[in-house]
């Protein structure tokens, strides 16, 4: 048995999966400008170096999506995952899943994008776990705050190492895209960086880590 491990966002789907969740979310144009405009304030902080990529990420789903009840949420998730799975992911990457999944391996999903809609779309792709970045409700309002670290780079490490740990025996395939994945990557048995930008190529084949290109 193998524990295989896939990033989301450009490993599985085409692109960031945040921005158009967010950026969809069926409101007014009026509400959804002034979400924007209220993000530039947490943008332009990150761009100076005042601001993490989690708390950016926090900042901009408080501004457009803060206070939105978790029905509505609920509601354009159903949405958003069978239009996003029909359309924006890989068939290379869906060939893979299924091919582990075959051969019996505990198949986990872990992205740095938020649990608003990631735990859907593990469950709709079969995926046996999902460790993905936690956002805060306030009763049954959106707080947006995160409840856990931001799933990424470093984070992700400590992640797969835990995974490692709890399934002692098993050779672990790991699947990612982005420079960011490549710390977790060179732990794994059996490491794929897909899809590269030339630099992460190149910092992959230092590593010993082989890339491949996804349809």
């Amino acid at each position: 048995m193998q524990l295989a491990v896939f990033d989301l966002d450009g490993t599985i789907t085409r692109r960031d999966t945040l921005l158009p969740y967010v950026m969809g979310f069926p409101m007014s144009t009026a509400r959804k400008l002034l979400g924007v405009l209220v993000f530039l304030g947490p943008l332009l902080l990150f761009v100076i170096g005042r601001r993490d990529r989690g708390r950016l990420k926090s900042a901009f789903i408080r501004s457009v999506l803060g206070g939105q009840t978790r029905s509505r949420i609920e509601d354009w998730t159903a949405q958003f995952v069978p239009r996003l799975l029909r359309r924006g992911v890989f068939a290379d990457a869906l060939r893979t899943i299924t091919r582990h999944k075959q051969e019996g391996a505990r198949l986990v999903l872990m992205s740095a994008s938020t649990d608003l809609y990631v735990p859907a779309i593990g469950a709709a792709l079969g995926f046996d776990e999902v460790i993905c970045t936690g956002v805060r409700w306030n009763g049954d309002r959106l707080d947006g705050h995160l409840t856990t670290p931001n799933r990424r780079g470093t984070e992700k490490t400590r992640c797969f190492e835990a995974l490692r740990n709890r399934h002692p025996g098993l050779t672990s395939a790991a699947y990612g895209n982005a420079a960011s994945d490549l710390d977790h990557l060179r732990l794994a048995d059996h490491p794929l960086l897909v899809n590269p930008s030339p630099s992460a190529r190149r910092q992959a084949a230092k590593l010993g880590i082989p890339t491949a290109h996804w349809h």
